[in-house]
């Protein structure tokens, strides 16, 4: 008759039967408040049309490029962005505009305008090495675009049309 009463917070399987549970609710508004946090999926700066479930962008500047023969190769060092002509006949009296995309962070991305200096163009400016920077060129106009990708720890990539190179 002396048995003493054990609480029912003493008991294992109490734990399993109400702790799992409580556990699996917490990961859960976890993981939704990180997957808001985060923002969209999108990586692609391009201005695209949606209809239905498909989404397509405008390739006419890749395509002109292409036509075009236009590669050059960005080269990034001591505060210095270069672009350099490797194929094509590219305007050597305008300007060019360079985008440098963050792959994650949209407020890391930056628009550079390259001025006509020596055998190519370029601006002084410092860019962080630290990540990949998804990289396009193209004129004020927009009539043609290069794309490429510089990776973490380089100082140089090639810049070709998107359209017939794997990437």
């Amino acid at each position: 008759m002396n048995e003493s009463r054990k609480s029912l917070w003493g008991i294992p399987a109490l734990w399993l039967v109400i702790g799992l549970p409580l556990l699996a609710v917490a990961a859960s508004v976890w993981l939704l408040v990180i997957a808001i946090r985060s923002g969209g999926a999108d990586s692609i700066s391009d201005p695209v049309d949606r209809v239905l479930q498909i989404q397509t962008a405008d390739l006419g500047p890749d395509a002109n490029a292409r036509e075009l023969g236009l590669s050059a190769v960005l080269r990034v060092e001591d505060g210095i962005v270069e672009v350099l002509p490797a194929t094509g006949q590219f305007p050597r009296d305008a300007a060019l505009r360079l985008t440098l995309e963050h792959p994650t962070r949209q407020a890391s991305d930056l628009s550079l305008e390259l001025v006509p200096q020596g055998p190519g163009w370029r601006i002084e400016q410092a860019v962080e090495d630290g990540n990949d920077w998804l990289v396009q060129l193209r004129p004020a106009d927009g009539q043609w675009r290069l794309k490429g990708r510089l990776p973490r720890q380089q100082h140089a990539t090639r810049l070709s049309p998107w359209l017939g190179e794997e990437h």
